[in-house]
């Protein structure tokens, strides 16, 4: 015969403080598991959105994005093209590697007078937290070029940022020539065409950062060595969500084949928009990974692209726990280790 289980008999007095405890240890548990949660929530990434534009040129476009900044809180790169600083008539200073003294494929600065507006622009974008990157100088496709070839380049692109306010027969504001020699860490090459003799020159020349790269959808930024490498991604875009660049010459491309066709701008403006916000909203609720787009100083298929993205940026950069911030900016928020937001 088994023999019985003793179960001492409760009082409905010790009844009542046994299920009070049982209940308080339960909520305990649970303001436990929430503050854990909450916890975790906080240590997540910071989503950082990277937006860049090439070539820097057009004065009504600096003002456009500079206000743009004001509003939305964001703080651009600019990969400037150096043949900008110079007017026509001082195009025989600059000679491209294999190329006649002269020669640009994007052109010179209109007149004096157009080389000291930008340069007032540079300076206002600089001072307000903005970056100026290095877009080389003719905007020529330098993948076969030597390093000795693209050291010729950065040293030019160097001269002529120094020497831009003088060689327009102007003073200089104080601290010019300090941001010209040390503020230029970065560098997107002119078509993303790369080759082994940038990157020899860009180690030699002194440069933090090389945003050329092609990744397939976001990825972190190679971090190590000594030129960081960072990668404007594929993200889909259209009805079809084909991948395409997250940059507005792609875009404009692929809307229109390269044609302007401004009867179809809202269309394309809403297009691209989409791209963005998915991509964005992708990342934000995700793995959160670094977001790249890039633009240049050109309205293309009637502003369409600039429109998307300054609806974009209006949206984003000041959402919780977003930051929408230069190269470099990015470069010292990121662990090196892991490619991971701090």
């Amino acid at each position: 015969m088994k023999s019985a289980v003793f179960r001492p008999a409760l009082s409905k007095a010790t009844r009542a403080v046994s299920v009070t405890i049982a209940v308080t240890a339960a909520l305990a548990a649970g303001l436990s598991v929430l503050a854990g949660t909450g916890a975790q929530a906080s240590e997540r990434p910071e989503q950082l959105v990277l937006i860049s534009f090439d070539g820097a040129h057009d004065n009504r476009l600096w003002r456009r994005s500079l206000e743009m900044a004001d509003r939305s809180g964001a703080r651009f790169t600019y990969f400037l093209s150096c043949t900008f600083l110079m007017s026509k008539d001082e195009r025989k200073a600059y000679k491209a590697p294999g190329h006649s003294a002269g020669r640009s494929n994007v052109g010179f600065a209109q007149d004096t007078a157009d080389v000291l507006t930008r340069l007032g622009h540079i300076w206002s974008a600089y001072q307000s937290g903005h970056e100026i990157g290095n877009h080389g100088c003719g905007h020529f496709d330098g993948k076969s070029w030597s390093k000795a070839d693209w050291m010729s380049e950065f040293n030019q692109f160097d001269a002529a940022l120094e020497n831009a306010w003088a060689g327009n027969g102007a003073e200089p504001p104080a601290g010019w020539t300090r941001f010209a020699r040390t503020g230029i860490k970065g560098f997107r090459a002119p078509y993303l065409s790369t080759g082994e003799g940038l990157y020899a020159a860009m180690r030699a020349h002194g440069l933090s950062y090389d945003a050329s790269a092609v990744s397939n959808g976001p990825v972190p930024p190679e971090l190590e060595g000594p030129v960081a490498r960072f990668a404007l991604p594929l993200i889909p875009e259209g009805p079809r969500q084909r991948p395409i660049i997250g940059m507005d010459y792609n875009l404009f491309v692929r809307h229109s084949a390269g044609i302007e066709t401004p009867s179809k701008s809202e269309e394309f403006e809403a297009r691209a928009l989409d791209a963005f916000r998915s991509a964005f909203d992708a990342e934000y609720t995700g793995e959160r990974r670094p977001l790249q787009l890039g633009f240049h100083f050109v309205e293309m298929n009637g502003g369409a692209y600039w429109n998307a993205l300054e609806r974009f940026a209006n949206e984003v950069c000041g959402q919780p726990e977003v930051a929408c911030v230069t190269y470099q900016e990015a470069m010292r928020r990121l662990k090196p280790a892991d490619g991971s937001a701090s």
